[in-house]
């Protein structure tokens, strides 16, 4: 059975890993740098961490920023009934090339790689877009 949900579900699960992986690093960073988190007021206060332990948490939030509009397309593909072997491949496509941003971002972080990869997942979308749209248009 197609899905447009079961991306979904994986995307959310991805962006929990990455939340495990974020405080599994700020915190023990933070304790290193003799970090009160009770006195943390806004995000530069956490400059002082390792650039790793800051590029995690950086895509943690990217996980916030984007996806939401894949979440958005799959379930107005879900509910509208837009589901087919090519949307379903696009979104798993979608998860698949943020799944590796997120890897490369924590990781090896050079920008230009990043830039392919969520320039491929914003394309992913766009496909994902106009299919709905069309749908629309022409039922």
């Amino acid at each position: 059975m197609l899905s447009m949900m079961t991306p979904v579900l994986a995307l959310a699960c991805w962006s929990l890993v990455m939340w495990l992986w974020m405080y599994a690093t700020r915190i023990p960073a933070m304790q290193k740098a003799g970090l009160d988190p009770a006195k943390i007021k806004q995000k530069g206060d956490l400059d002082v961490l390792p650039l790793g332990v800051r590029q995690i948490a950086d895509n943690y939030n990217h996980l916030h920023e984007q996806p939401v509009i894949f979440y958005a397309l799959c379930v107005y593909s879900h509910i509208s009934g837009v589901v087919n072997e090519v949307m379903v491949a696009a979104a798993w496509a979608y998860v698949i090339l943020r799944v590796a941003h997120s890897i490369f971002q924590a990781t090896v972080n050079f920008v230009p790689v990043r830039f392919v990869l969520f320039s491929l997942s914003s394309i992913t979308l766009i496909v994902m877009a106009v299919a709905n749209v069309m749908r629309l248009i022409n039922p």
